[in-house]
């Protein structure tokens, strides 16, 4: 029987073996032991962005692993129209990564919560809210606002709604 044969891929060993090195060979003599190097490792993150701010942003696209580039390029532009960037928020497919309020809230930590195109209930929040409406809840100011692919095109309606939004982020984040 060919040895080959029963050998686990490079990536299934990879992952079976996160954080254990085994080294065959001659021991290396203590003296000449490396450094303790930090080594970066691939960490699986549910979310896009660093969260460095602690606004978590909730999306549903189902064609995306977190949102399609036309949603990523509005959403940055509104992001840089407050004065923040994609390393301040947390951007979570809901769709991918359907998660109840508690869950986000301990996960992420968010002061501010933005949300598109999801219900309070799916959040098991215990209230409804209007769009646009600014809500302090647990600690956590929310907005909740239409789908991306509403406020994306360039109808007279998404127009009305962009404002709409602007008006309620200029209120949630204190910008004259």
């Amino acid at each position: 029987m060919n040895n080959l044969s029963n050998q686990l891929p490079d990536f299934v060993l990879c992952d079976l073996y996160k954080a254990q090195l085994v080294v065959i060979g001659e021991p290396i003599p203590e003296g000449n032991l490396p450094k303790k190097k930090q080594v970066e490792t691939a960490v699986r993150t549910d979310f896009l962005g660093d969260n460095k701010k602690n606004i978590s942003i909730l999306v549903k696209d189902e064609q995306a692993v977190y949102l399609n580039d036309t949603s990523l390029q509005f959403l940055s532009a509104i992001l840089a129209a407050c004065k923040l960037n994609l390393g301040d928020v947390a951007i979570v497919n809901f769709y991918t990564n359907p998660s109840d309020f508690s869950n986000i809230k301990s996960r992420l930590k968010p002061n501010f919560l933005i949300v598109f195109d999801i219900k309070p209930s799916a959040l098991q929040l215990p209230f409804d809210l209007p769009n646009y409406q600014v809500q302090a809840y647990d600690q956590c100011s929310m907005l909740f606002a239409p789908s991306l692919d509403l406020l994306t095109n360039d109808s007279r309606e998404a127009k009305l709604e962009k404002s709409k939004l602007w008006l309620s982020l200029k209120n949630m984040f204190n910008l004259s």
